[in-house]
């Protein structure tokens, strides 16, 4: 298994971890991630540690797709590509209707449709096969409809790119199965290894519609995992409780909340619509107190050194590939990487 962090997106200032990124590097840590809501963006941090690292790769976790044109996430992530020496994965997702109606401005869409024809759309650019056409429900290269001048003609990137890794931020059976037919890789939300049952299904039968031999071997699934070693389980499952009422209580409406869905789908049906109710009422402290400790520690390596040790092995058998390590711990990062061999790997 393979090692990452997610560095996130920031608050009210921007600032990025860096003495964290170079200690990981050093460490054997495969890959780190950058994400963005509606603040700071995440490309930019990546180049800046694209100047300050030299082997660890550099992901979006995530890029918002309805925010850029294909074309402009083509460009972006091979230029990003190109200047830190091949190391760019490209980790796309939808967002939801209230981010990408009330900050991107434009219409949320047939999500299915918009994700399948924007990565189809990247692999033509990044293919530079020919100029690039594409006629779909959500994109037109080049653009026919309203307003359009009519002077629009097809045309081929200048820049020669590779075939950038693809992963997809996805949490519904349909678009789950989109993901292992189109990606390269995936970004489960919310993951729980024990759960993996409830996945399995969707991910071979997109391997199936590829067409093309696709299987497991063939996919990264890169699943965010937090790690707090301490002798107090309970203590350190808390520090879960603020992120899970945020996203299951207030990202997203109250009728359309994918976060609160997934808890719904875990098990959780009582606890989300309580945690939903009071985080909207603005009782947040309340909805952080009623977030289940026991779905924090599916989702979670927390205990003793030992306790977490034993506990990996579940995320090893529901085929966890790269390990997006969510930890400020020194001590929690040098025991994943004991764990998994990763620190081994960077001293040969």
């Amino acid at each position: 298994m393979k090692l990452g962090i997610n560095i996130g997106y920031s608050g009210a200032q921007m600032t990025l971890p860096l003495d964290l990124v170079l200690q990981i590097e050093r460490m054997g840590y495969d890959s780190v991630w950058t994400a963005e809501a509606y603040g700071s963006d995440a490309v930019t941090p990546l180049a800046y540690l694209a100047a300050k690292t030299t082997r660890i790769k550099l992901g979006t976790a995530i890029m918002q797709i309805p925010g850029r044109t294909p074309a402009m996430c083509a460009m972006t992530m091979s230029t990003l590509d190109q200047l830190s020496g091949g190391r760019a994965l490209v980790g796309l997702g939808l967002s939801g209707p209230q981010v990408v109606e009330g900050w991107h401005g434009v219409p949320y869409g047939k999500p299915a449709a918009r994700t399948r024809e924007y990565v189809e759309i990247l692999r033509k650019i990044w293919a530079r096969e020919e100029p690039v056409e594409y006629h779909g429900q959500e994109y037109q290269m080049p653009y026919t409809g309203p307003g359009a001048t009519g002077l629009g003609k097809p045309l081929k990137s200048i820049l020669h790119s590779r075939q950038l890794p693809v992963y997809l931020a996805t949490m519904g059976p349909v678009n789950i199965r989109a993901t292992a037919e189109l990606a390269d890789g995936w970004l489960p939300i919310w993951f729980s290894p024990q759960r993996m049952h409830m996945f399995r299904p969707s991910l071979e039968e997109g391997f199936a519609r590829a067409g093309n031999g696709k299987s497991w071997k063939d996919f990264d699934i890169a699943a965010g995992c937090t790690v707090v070693i301490t002798d107090d389980v309970k203590a350190g499952l808390e520090t879960m409780r603020p992120m899970l009422a945020l996203y299951m209580g207030g990202m997203g409406a109250k009728e359309k909340n994918f976060h609160n869905e997934m808890a719904v789908k875990y098990g959780y049906r009582e606890a989300a619509a309580k945690i939903q109710e009071l985080y909207l009422a603005g009782r947040k402290q309340e909805a952080e107190q009623a977030v289940p400790y026991e779905l924090c520690d599916e989702m979670s390596l927390v205990g003793p050194a030992e306790r977490i040790r034993e506990r990996f092995r579940t995320w090893e058998d529901a085929g966890v590939t790269t390990m997006l390590v969510q930890a400020r711990q020194p001590q929690a990062l040098e025991l994943m990487a004991e764990i998994t061999g990763a620190a081994r790997g960077a001293a040969v």
